[in-house]
């Protein structure tokens, strides 16, 4: 088991942990929770041996495997596939090896190393990466790119997948959901709930943690404590002891006040659609919630727009996308104020490009976008954090947007979203990825837009200003389209769902559930072609639309049947393959009087090897073609 006794750790001149003692036990998942700053990324490290303590000690079985995601980018010429499958690292020793005896064949050598090969499941090594790689949003053609072709993010991805690769005993995730759209959330989700190691699990997604988690461990105020359950249970459990002192209670029922308004406001919808029943279970659980952040430091609500037209944004027929290439096609959406939208899709399906869209960022190629004379856009994206100026402080950044308003006005604001005395005045530059969030969110809410874009609003955002920006978004009176991989956000917040998927968009009709057991349909190739709902399409449209899809069908058969033929051609092979592998692992094989039919095994498995390696590169171009045809 994992043990704390009496530890004490130091950064600075701050104590983070002091005389602290706990257990984790094998198999355990244990979630950990706690204000940025508080020392979770520090134990991690501590962990791994990165850090020592500072009192006490902290022991590990000797011969427990650790793995954790590296936080450095990595920056290699190895393909993608190659950086993953490295995250095994005695697979990666034995690969290596084989190969080398291969080209200078040792007696005894060769069929020992198969034959380790095989106890560690080697020859399916690939395979797992691939399926690791594919769960994680990488298109199958991506697989054998360079890493140093992927952008920063999907870069960390790739890291994530390494970690994963790694048979480990002991896994050490620090939010690794900050990288990931909601379908590779619910991915990694199912597959952490069958890791059968002992997992520790740094995450601000309440939902996620809920799924996964058996434990919780709370950093509060230099100890740890742990609760049994997940992290509702947690949270019920810490607002019972809170509200035993009296001030947190007299705050607590002004909070669970404020959420039954927003419950009275939502009711008469319950009954129109199960999206609404979804959203109004949530705000009934939100009482429950609210009383375990009594003591939030982000209070803050959006001013009320300084004007609302009707519609404030149309799309009309419209086709979107980059260098005359619409990824959708066909997009009509009129935006109220009263619209509440969450957008859906598939991982690459155009859900920030509807955004950017929207926000005026990208023009369209066919059709008519028509902005009110009076919209004003708050438009949230990661890329927004690059924009805040470095070398100025949270209240220069808002005197330069009001530059009349009177200095404590704009402290006070600031101090709502957690810039209190001199970090107010302290310089961006800086700041961590969760503070320069909260700046730009401030930003936006300064200037009273009657449109909110929000592209991923909840990256780097802790807990607490996570609830804090939900009650604000729910009490927000202009219209608001979301895209989120943080499921209770979404619930808490919109009204509908949309879908983007095959270059359309459309209206879902279901929850998020329904989305999950969607998305597994359409993994195994049974998903309806259009989940949208009843009457959103004109019995014209759809006749055509049938139409369309026939032809497109009987255009693609060729590919298909090739595609086919390729697929029963690589069974063929890898059969032949592992055969071959089979024959090198036996020792006979390697006998004096045996050199000859050695030479020609060897040669036979070079020769499958590159015909393998050809049929597999067809397939795969083939494969990506055959998506691009269906967008």
């Amino acid at each position: 088991m994992l043990e704390l006794k009496n530890l004490a750790l130091q950064r600075g001149d701050r104590m983070l942990l002091q005389d602290v003692s706990l257990r984790v036990h094998p198999g355990q998942k244990v979630g950990i929770t706690g204000a940025n700053g508080c020392g979770k990324t520090s134990l991690f490290n501590l962990i791994q041996g990165v850090l020592p303590p500072d009192g006490g000690e902290l022991t590990l079985p000797p011969d427990w495997v650790i793995a954790g995601v590296a936080q450095e980018m990595p920056s290699t010429d190895a393909s993608a596939i190659e950086h993953v499958l490295q995250g095994d690292a005695r697979w990666w020793e034995l690969h290596q090896a084989i190969a080398a005896a291969e080209r200078d064949p040792i007696p005894d050598r060769l069929p020992a190393l198969h034959a380790e090969f095989e106890a560690i499941d080697g020859y399916r090594a690939r395979h797992r990466a691939a399926r690791l790689l594919h769960g994680l949003g990488f298109a199958d053609a991506s697989h054998d790119r360079p890493v140093t072709e992927f952008s920063g993010g999907w870069r960390m991805r790739l890291n994530l997948a390494r970690a994963l690769m790694s048979p480990s005993d002991l896994l050490l995730l620090d939010e690794p959901t900050n990288h990931l759209d909601l379908d590779a959330v619910m991915w990694l989700e199912d597959w952490l709930r069958a890791y059968p190691g002992t997992l520790l699990l740094i995450s601000h997604d309440r939902d996620f943690l809920d799924a996964i988690v058996d434990t919780v461990a709370h950093f509060e105020r230099g100890s740890i404590t742990l609760y049994s359950g997940n992290y509702s249970s947690f949270e019920r459990q810490h607002a019972e002891q809170l509200a035993q002192q009296q001030s947190a209670f007299e705050r607590q029922q002004r909070e669970v006040a404020h959420i039954e308004r927003f419950v009275a406001r939502f009711r008469a919808k319950a009954s129109k659609a199960r999206q609404a029943q979804s959203r109004l279970k949530t705000l009934e659980r939100m009482q429950l919630i609210a009383p375990a952040h009594v003591d939030s430091p982000f209070r803050f609500r959006f001013p009320a727009p300084r004007k609302l037209p009707n519609p404030l944004l149309q799309l009309k027929d419209c086709s979107i996308g980059y260098d005359r290439r619409p990824l959708l096609e066909q997009v009509k959406l009129s935006l109220t104020p009263e619209a509440r939208i969450g957008l859906l899709g598939p991982n690459g399906a155009g859900k920030s490009t509807l955004i950017k869209c929207l926000v005026g960022e990208l023009p369209v190629l066919a059709g008519e976008a028509l902005p009110a004379r009076d919209l004003a856009v708050g438009y949230f994206a990661q890329h927004q954090l690059e924009q805040l100026r470095p070398d100025r402080s949270p209240l220069q950044h808002l005197q330069a947007l009001d530059p009349r308003a009177r200095e404590q006005e704009l402290r006070d604001f600031l101090g709502g979203f957690g810039f209190h005395g001199d970090q107010a005045l302290a310089e961006v530059a800086p700041f961590s990825g969760g503070e320069k969030a909260r700046l730009a969110l401030a930003l936006i809410v300064y200037q009273r837009p009657n449109l909110l874009l929000l592209d991923e609003p909840t990256n780097h955002l802790d807990l607490e200003m996570r609830l804090a920006l939900e009650l604000a978004l729910q009490e927000y009176t202009g219209g608001l389209v979301v895209v989120s991989h943080d499921r209770h956000l979404l619930r808490s917040i919109a009204d509908e769902l949309w879908l983007i998927d095959s270059g359309r968009l459309s209206r879902f009709d279901g929850d998020l559930e329904d989305y999950r057991r969607w998305l597994l349909q359409r993994e195994a190739g049974t998903a309806e072609e259009k989940p949208a709902q009843a009457g959103s399409t004109r019995p014209a449209d759809r006749k055509q639309q049938r139409r369309d899809q026939a032809e497109q069908r009987r255009q693609l058969a060729p590919l298909r049947k090739e595609l086919k033929s390729l697929e029963t051609r690589l069974e063929r092979l890898t059969d032949r393959q592992q055969e071959l592998e089979h024959r090198l692992a036996d020792s006979t094989l390697y006998q004096e009087n045996a050199k000859p039919e050695l030479q020609q095994v060897l040669q036979d498995k070079a020769e499958i090897d590159r015909e393998l390696e050809t049929v597999e590169t067809r397939w795969l171009e083939l494969s990506e073609q055959l998506e691009a045809e269906q967008l």
